[in-house]
C-alpha cells in the first residue's frame, strides 16, 4: 500500500508566473505545478508528481494491451544503422534521425520507432505458423530531432511512447489484430478521460495500407482534421480526397489568347486586374522532387498542401524551388508560369483541373498571361493527385455535407503495414502445408508522454490542472489550513484514507499561508480536495470537488467513507 505523500517532504516547487517561453496551456501549467522542468530545447525532466501521472497512463496502457494478449518486451533505444538501411528509412527520416558513431566508427541511431528491430526479433524467435499470431509491445523513450521543439512536452525531441507490433500469417489475421488494437485504444482513452476522434490518415514513411489516427481535440493541437456534422466521416486533412472535376468540352473554347498583365505575379493581383474570380485562374507551383523541377497545378482559389504532396511522392524528397533554379531556364518565368510549353517538366494537377476545362494562367513570358488554356488540348497532365488544402465547407466525401475543421493533438496512430518490413528482412514462417509463408504486420503507437499534455489541455481551467482520477498523482489532496490542530487532523485523516486504499497527497507544510496552499491545491489538480480548516476541533472537514467547485462539510468518518466509495 502506498505511503501518504507529504508536501513538506515532496520535491515540488510551484510557480506563480508562467514560464517566459511557454506558448500552450499544458506547457504553462505542468511547469508551474511542478510536474516537469526543462533541461534543453525539447528535453524535459519528470519530477515526482509528473512521473506519477506518466506512470498512471502507462499502467492503463499496459492493462489494456495485456487484455488483448499482447506481450511486453523492452528493446534498446541505441540501434545499429543496417536494419534501417535495409528498409530505406535511414535516408527517409532525414534530419529527424539522431545519428551517432561509436569509438570504432560504427554508425548508430537513437530509435524513433522500432518496426525493423521487432521484425528481426520475430524472425529470430518464430519459425512456424504455430508461433503466430503474436503481438509484442514496449513502453520506451523515442528520439526525433524536431526542427522546432516547442509547446513543452507536446513537441519534444525525447518522448515516451507505447509501440506495439502484430505478426500474422494472413491478411484476415492482420485485420483482426488491427481491430483488437483499435478497440483497446478506445478503452485506454476512455479510461484516462481523454476525449478523442478516430480519423482516417495516411501511412507516410511507415508504409502499409489502412491507417487511422486518434486525435484529442484541443486548441493547442498542431494537427488539423475535418469532420462531417451529418455523418461519421472524419479524417486528417492530408487524408481527405475529393472527386475530380467533370470533364468538359474543350472545343467550346477559342484559341489561346495572350493578355498583357503587367505587375500581376500573384493570383490576387491577376484576378483584380482582369476582373475575374480567382477560381477561373490556374495556379502553378514549382517544387523540386529529388532535385528535379516539377510543376503542380491547382485552381487559383486553392492552396497546395505540401504535406499531401510529400505523402503522395514519398519517399522522394520535396523541396521548394529557389531563385537559383530559374537560372538557365528561359521556359520558367517567375510569377508567370503556365503548363503550356513547359520544357521537360513533369506536370502534376489537382483532379479539379479536368480534361476540357479552360483556364487563365501564366504565358511563360514576363508580364503576360494567357486565356483559354485548355487542359488536354494546350497542355497535358502527367499525374493527377489530390493536393489542395482542405477548406471548411468542402463537401464531405461520404454524404456531401459541408465539412468542419478543428485542431487536435495526435495521441495514437495505428497502421496495417502489410509485408513491407517482412519483405525487407525475408520474415517467413513454415506454413501448414510445409511451405514458407510471408508474415504480415501491423504497427500501433500511443504517445504516453504526449497524452499527459493532451489531458492537461483538455481538462485544465483558469485555476490550474484538473486531472481525471484514473491518472491523477493522488486520489485526494488533503490541505491543513495552518494551525497545529489542523495539521494534526490532516495527517490523521490522510492515514485513514490511505488505510481505505486511497492515494493521498497532504499539504502539511509549516509556515505556508492557507491561501497559498489552496492556490497550490487547485494548480496541482488532484480531483478531490479535503480541507482541515476552521472546524477541525469538531472533527469536521470540507470536501471540495476540484472540477465543479462544489463544497460540503463532513465528519472525518463521513469523508473517508464517501471518498472510499467513489
Amino acid at each position: 500500500m502506498a505511503q501518504v505523500q507529504r508536501m513538506s517532504r515532496l520535491m515540488v516547487k510551484t510557480l506563480r508566473d508562467d514560464p517566459a517561453d511557454a506558448e500552450t496551456l499544458s506547457h504553462k501549467l505542468l511547469v508551474r505545478a511542478g510536474y516537469v522542468r526543462r533541461n534543453a530545447a525539447g528535453i524535459w525532466s519528470w519530477l515526482p508528481l509528473g512521473k506519477k501521472v506518466l506512470e498512471n497512463i502507462a499502467r492503463v496502457v499496459r492493462e489494456e494491451m495485456d487484455a488483448i494478449g499482447a506481450q511486453e518486451v523492452l528493446l534498446p533505444a541505441l540501434l545499429p544503422k543496417e536494419p534501417y538501411e535495409a528498409t530505406g528509412r535511414w535516408d527517409e527520416y532525414g534530419a529527424e534521425l539522431f545519428r551517432l558513431q561509436d569509438r570504432k566508427g560504427g554508425d548508430y541511431l537513437l530509435g524513433p520507432t522500432h518496426e525493423e528491430i521487432f521484425t528481426q526479433l520475430v524472425k529470430d524467435q518464430c519459425t512456424s505458423y504455430k508461433d503466430l499470431p503474436v503481438i509484442l509491445y514496449q513502453i520506451q523513450t523515442k528520439y526525433r530531432d524536431e526542427a522546432r521543439p516547442r509547446s513543452g512536452i507536446l513537441r519534444g525531441r525525447e518522448f515516451q511512447m507505447k509501440d506495439s507490433y502484430s505478426f500474422d500469417t494472413t491478411d484476415e489475421g492482420l485485420a483482426e489484430s488491427y481491430r483488437l488494437h483499435r478497440e483497446a485504444y478506445v478503452r485506454i482513452f476512455e479510461r484516462i478521460g481523454l476525449r478523442h476522434k478516430i480519423v482516417s490518415a495516411i501511412s507516410g514513411a511507415m508504409g502499409g495500407s489502412a491507417s487511422e489516427e486518434f486525435l484529442a481535440p484541443a486548441a493547442a493541437g498542431e494537427d488539423t482534421f475535418v469532420y462531417c456534422p451529418s455523418c461519421d466521416y472524419a479524417a486528417n486533412t492530408e487524408a481527405v480526397t475529393f472527386a475530380g472535376g467533370e470533364p468538359a468540352d474543350g472545343s467550346a473554347h477559342g484559341p489561346v489568347e495572350e493578355l498583357d498583365t503587367p505587375d500581376t505575379p500573384t493570383i490576387e493581383t491577376l484576378a483584380e486586374h482582369l476582373g475575374v474570380p480567382a477560381s477561373a485562374t490556374l495556379k502553378n507551383l514549382l517544387v523540386k522532387v529529388d532535385g528535379e523541377i516539377v510543376a503542380v497545378g491547382v485552381p487559383g482559389d486553392r492552396e497546395v498542401d505540401l504535406g499531401k504532396l510529400e505523402d503522395h511522392l514519398a519517399p522522394a524528397v520535396v523541396e521548394m524551388v529557389t531563385a537559383e533554379d530559374f537560372t538557365g531556364r528561359p521556359d520558367l518565368v517567375r510569377g508567370y508560369v503556365g503548363p503550356q510549353g513547359l520544357d521537360k517538366v513533369r506536370y502534376i494537377a489537382d483532379p479539379r483541373v479536368a480534361p476540357g476545362t479552360a483556364w487563365i494562367t501564366g504565358a511563360n513570358k514576363p508580364d503576360t498571361h494567357a486565356r483559354n488554356v485548355v487542359c488536354g488540348r494546350d497542355f497535358q497532365v502527367d499525374d493527377y493527385l489530390d493536393v489542395v488544402v482542405v477548406e471548411e465547407g468542402d463537401p464531405c466525401p461520404q454524404c456531401g455535407t459541408g465539412l468542419k475543421l478543428d485542431r487536435a493533438i495526435e495521441i495514437g496512430h495505428i497502421f496495417q503495414l502489410g509485408r513491407k518490413y517482412a519483405d525487407a528482412f525475408q520474415l517467413d514462417v513454415l506454413g501448414q502445408n510445409g511451405k514458407p509463408v510471408r508474415v504480415t504486420m501491423g504497427s500501433y503507437g500511443i504517445g504516453v508522454s504526449r497524452a499527459v499534455a493532451a489531458l492537461a489541455e483538455q481538462t485544465a481551467d483558469d485555476k490550474g490542472l484538473c486531472w481525471p482520477r484514473e491518472i491523477a498523482p493522488a486520489d485526494v489532496h488533503v490541505v491543513a489550513a495552518g494551525k497545529a490542530l489542523q495539521t494534526e487532523l490532516a495527517l490523521e485523516v490522510s492515514e485513514k484514507l490511505r488505510e481505505a486504499g486511497l492515494r493521498v497527497l497532504v499539504d502539511d507544510r509549516a509556515g505556508v499561508s492557507p491561501g497559498v496552499k489552496f492556490t497550490d491545491a487547485e494548480l496541482i489538480g488532484v480531483p478531490r480536495i479535503l480541507v482541515a480548516g476552521r472546524r477541525s476541533g469538531e472533527g469536521v472537514v470540507e470536501l471540495k470537488d476540484r472540477r465543479t467547485g462544489e463544497r460540503e462539510e463532513l465528519t472525518v468518518e463521513e469523508a473517508v467513507a464517501r471518498l472510499a466509495a467513489e
